[in-house]
């Protein structure tokens, strides 16, 4: 099942990628959407785009002006001939909208709208392009600059982190920073997606991006080098009496040996109690949470998956790597997808704490799959429930300790909801 992953939040994620919301101020909210590995799953396309089925169009009637919109009527087209009317369209298009458009920019906005009309934000069309930077997000490790990015207002994605010793960081790029401009291709009302794809490109060579700042009175002009980067997904420090601080920020590919390594780390230098901080990680692959979940969880279920059938798949953990002291999980309101599905297994189990928040309640898994021409479709194939059988789509993971977040103490340098998890820990290495 490594082509499936329950984090559907978009194509992001991901430095230079995109976020999703983010509490103003904390350098722990990160975000971004959906991850995971891809399967080579061939679908072989009927055409090369609906749109070119059929060249005929019949004769347009005398048009009529009215409140100065101008309507012409279009005849003859059958219910049953669906190629007939999209001809049409393409053709109506041609002759009275007042820009020229690129034929293969309809097919896109073709099949993009088939996957809208499914009425689910997690299923969508990528381009061959967007497929390339769709698997590259899932490495973890892509040619870019350094930056996350996420919604901003007035239609324009602003940059919600810059990563430290990347060219984003050595251009001069600062987070709050809106992308107007990239290769003076205006952004407005482009999608997270689009903005990664054009700010993404081979190594060592350059990027132009317009960014509009707070205070500054022109727009600013940023020559940035794209170079390899391998997203940093895990932070760590030891705190007083052997209390270890583990975050993660998302579960890419290189998220669990960059795990692994610090818990390794944290238990040579004499770890007594663990923090995991979730908080804001909008989830990624499932193969990652799972393999993190198999060096935390005692033998038995992770999580299982059930489609529209009723066929369940389940994840399993031998329990030979059980966690040996007390643990702490921080969450809140944007920690989702493969970040529940760890945070439901260690409250099912009872082995830790959950502190902070309820958590944001994505409960689906995506399956993205392989077209023939290059491009593919990610699609929410299935519902996954934790060990005891919880579904949390839509609901969440309510905490043992509710804490909110504090912006104003964290201005004056308090995380509270941290130090509330300090608190919860202390206690039970007592």
């Amino acid at each position: 099942m490594q082509n499936q992953y329950p984090n559907g939040n978009n194509l992001t994620n991901d430095p230079a990628q995109t976020g999703t919301k983010q509490q103003s101020g904390t350098k722990y909210y990160i975000f971004g959407m959906v991850t995971g590995i891809l399967a080579a799953i061939a679908v072989t396309l009927g055409t090369v785009g609906a749109v070119r089925l059929y060249r005929a169009v019949t004769p347009l009637s005398r048009g009529n002006v009215s409140s100065g919109v101008r309507t012409d009527k279009v005849e003859s087209i059958t219910d049953e001939n669906v190629g007939q009317k999209l001809a049409v369209l393409e053709d109506t298009i041609g002759k009275y909208f007042w820009k020229d458009v690129e034929e293969e920019t309809l097919e896109d906005g073709l099949y993009r709208g088939l996957l809208d009309a499914l009425e689910d934000p997690y299923s969508v069309y990528y381009t061959s392009e967007e497929l390339i930077a769709l698997q590259q997000q899932t490495e973890g490790i892509y040619y870019g600059i350094g930056a996350y990015i996420q919604d901003g207002d007035a239609g324009y994605v602003q940059i919600s982190r810059v990563i430290k010793n990347t060219p984003a960081e050595a251009s001069g790029l600062m987070q709050g920073d809106y992308i107007y401009k990239v290769n003076d291709e205006d952004m407005q009302g482009k999608d997270k997606s689009y903005v990664v794809s054009k700010i993404k490109g081979e190594e060592h060579t350059y990027v132009k991006m317009t960014v509009i700042r707070e205070n500054a009175a022109e727009p600013i002009e940023i020559d940035v080098e794209r170079r390899k980067i391998e997203n940093p997904t895990v932070e760590y420090e030891m705190y007083d009496n052997g209390m270890a601080y583990i975050q993660i920020t998302e579960f890419d590919l290189v998220t669990t040996g960059q795990f692994e390594s610090v818990y390794e780390q944290a238990k040579a230098e004499g770890m007594r109690g663990l923090i995991i901080d979730l908080r804001s990680n909008p989830g990624g692959n499932l193969s990652t949470v799972c393999d993190i979940s198999r060096m935390l969880l005692p033998e038995g279920l992770i999580v299982y998956t059930e489609d529209k059938y009723g066929k369940r798949e389940e994840y399993t953990c031998n329990g030979e790597n059980k966690i040996a002291v007390p643990l702490v999980v921080l969450t809140n309101g944007y920690s989702a997808s493969a970040s529940e599905i760890l945070a439901g297994a260690v409250k099912d189990y009872g082995i830790g704490k959950l502190v902070g928040t309820t958590t944001f309640g994505k409960g689906i898994v995506q399956k993205v799959i392989d077209l023939s021409d290059g491009s593919a479709i990610k699609l929410t194939v299935s519902s996954y429930f934790t060990p005891n059988g919880n579904n949390i789509h839509g609901i969440g993971i309510e905490p043992d300790v509710e804490i909110a977040f504090d912006a104003e103490l964290y201005k004056n340098g308090t995380d509270n909801q941290l130090e509330k998890a300090k608190e919860v820990l202390a206690d039970m290495m007592r």
